[in-house]
């Protein structure tokens, strides 16, 4: 079973057409989409999360997982000078059950012990008039290093209790665990695609 994590495989092109606007340019409407002001953001975890779905025993059923574990930073700016940084702790990996828990841990799976982070570092960001988008950047899972495409959506923009500048994104994509060493019964007990939502809620520094 195991990862959806960190993030994967293009959802980009069927015909999306991307402009040229800025990470920092978002959708227009009210609060809920309100454009991100140019700077420094740090991932804030008690509003971000990583989750992973997969199919259970070949495909019978849809199974659900999360990280509790995410850090990381956002620059908004133009195109070419945007980036995102996520690293996640396997160590956190948290389906509802300690005993399925502790087998994803294992070197089943993400071998948490050997490979206790799970990173994305984005290397192309781009977003229409409409905060919808790709990033593109490379994905460090089980040891291996891969780049992904993740289609990628602005939520929007604002400030917190304490006045501070919010923003918020929201990526998915889809990755094969065996790309990245995870091979452990496909698709027999985990098929072998991963599909990966990463909500990011982050602070302006």
């Amino acid at each position: 079973m195991t990862l959806r994590s960190t993030v994967a495989i293009a959802i980009a092109a069927a015909g999306l057409a991307l402009s040229t606007v800025t990470f920092a340019d978002g959708p227009t409407a009210p609060n809920a989409g309100a454009a991100a002001p140019a700077g420094t953001y740090k991932v804030d975890p008690a509003h971000s999360g990583a989750f992973f779905e997969i199919g259970h025993m070949g495909g019978i059923s849809r199974f659900m997982g999360r990280f509790n574990d995410i850090a990381g930073d956002l620059v908004v700016d133009a195109p070419e000078k945007s980036k995102i940084n996520v690293t996640i702790k396997t160590d956190s990996v948290d389906t509802n059950h300690d005993g399925l828990n502790k087998h994803l841990k294992s070197p089943d799976f993400f071998n948490a012990v050997q490979f206790p982070n799970l990173t994305f570092t984005s290397t192309a960001i781009k977003l229409d008039n409409k905060g919808e988008g790709t990033v593109a950047g490379n994905l460090t899972l089980h040891g291996v290093t891969k780049p992904v495409t993740l289609k990628l959506k602005h939520i929007g923009a604002g400030k917190g209790m304490k006045g501070e500048q919010r923003v918020g994104y929201v990526a998915t994509g889809s990755i094969k665990r065996t790309d990245f060493g995870m091979n452990y019964a496909v698709p027999g007990a985990a098929t072998d695609e991963v599909d990966l939502r990463i909500g990011i809620e982050a602070i302006k520094q």
